[in-house]
């Protein structure tokens, strides 16, 4: 089946880009592996009108909206390549189908990496958190940790103590300078510098000297890269942002490669549920449009 556009990638980037295509009654195809970058926190927060809602519930009833369309079909599974065709481009999907599309758009969303502390990973997203505007309030204004991974750390920790007092963990992973330092004072940040052993209970922090350092949460900066090749595949060109590299769009979110645009997590330096909502809808309209003018 040939479709008006094919939108890789079902989180909300990628449901709300098909939303705006269905409402203009193009056939639109969505595929989708089912691992939205959230699905790890309990709540999401900073979305509005779904404050305070678990993301699997907003994604679920999204979902619910966008297939009422009868011009949406959605595929399980992972695209597995992408390349142009002579009357726009094709799309593999896991089983084995090629689907043809005039139009891409690239909801790829991202894969986080952690640092590599034990028990850092069993509390991702439900005491270690990465977006304070997505989690610093609920975390009442207590102490709150900033485990670093480079300089772009000092960023962050120079950011939380709008939510609490803060204590950034050096962890050997950057030396600040007296700059950096006397900015980190200014802010009231604590900083510690012998190395984090573990993370245990809550979110408190376990030294290499064997102190406990109880915290209400734990933000670190993670590494970013696209959830899928597909977009070098296809010769879309990266920007390096300071979380990790993110397909390059012009305003109107069309990658490099014409006809492909792409939206979310995936196409921004950083992001967050509301962005991505935002950003999709762009896309979504701006593909549309390519349809009609080129």
């Amino acid at each position: 089946m040939q479709f008006d556009v094919i939108v890789v990638g079902g989180s909300y980037a990628g449901m709300a880009a098909a939303l705006q295509i269905a409402r203009a009654r193009r056939k639109v195809m969505v595929v989708d592996a089912g691992l939205r970058r959230n699905r790890f926190a309990e709540e999401a927060h900073g979305f509005l009108g779904q404050d305070g809602r678990p993301p699997g519930q907003i994604a679920e009833e999204a979902k619910t909206q966008l297939l009422a369309y009868p011009n949406v079909v959605w595929t399980e599974g992972r695209a597995h390549g992408a390349a142009n065709a002579d009357d726009g481009f094709e799309v593999e999907t896991g089983d084995g189908r090629a689907h043809g599309a005039r139009r891409l758009v690239l909801a790829l969303g991202v894969t986080d990496t952690l640092p590599d502390v034990p028990g850092l990973k069993e509390r991702w997203g439900k005491s270690v958190f990465h977006c304070p505007y997505c989690h610093g309030y609920e975390l009442g204004n207590g102490s709150i940790g900033v485990l670093a991974t480079g300089p772009v750390s000092m960023h962050q920790a120079l950011l939380i103590p709008e939510w609490g007092r803060t204590t950034l963990f050096i962890n050997d992973a950057f030396l600040p300078d007296e700059e950096q330092l006397a900015q980190l004072a200014a802010r009231g940040v604590t900083v510690e510098r012998t190395p984090v052993a573990a993370v245990t209970g809550h979110a408190d922090l376990r030294l290499t000297d064997g102190r406990v350092i109880a915290l209400a949460g734990l933000f670190t900066a993670t590494g970013t890269r696209p959830a899928s090749p597909l977009a070098e595949a296809l010769g879309c060109a990266l920007d390096d942002g300071p979380l990790g590299p993110y397909i390059r769009t012009d305003p109107m979110k069309q990658t490099s490669v014409p006809g492909v645009f792409a939206c979310g997590d995936v196409a921004r330096a950083a992001g967050s549920v509301s962005l991505a909502v935002g950003d999709g809808a762009l896309a979504g309209a701006a593909v549309h449009r390519s349809l009609i003018f080129g």
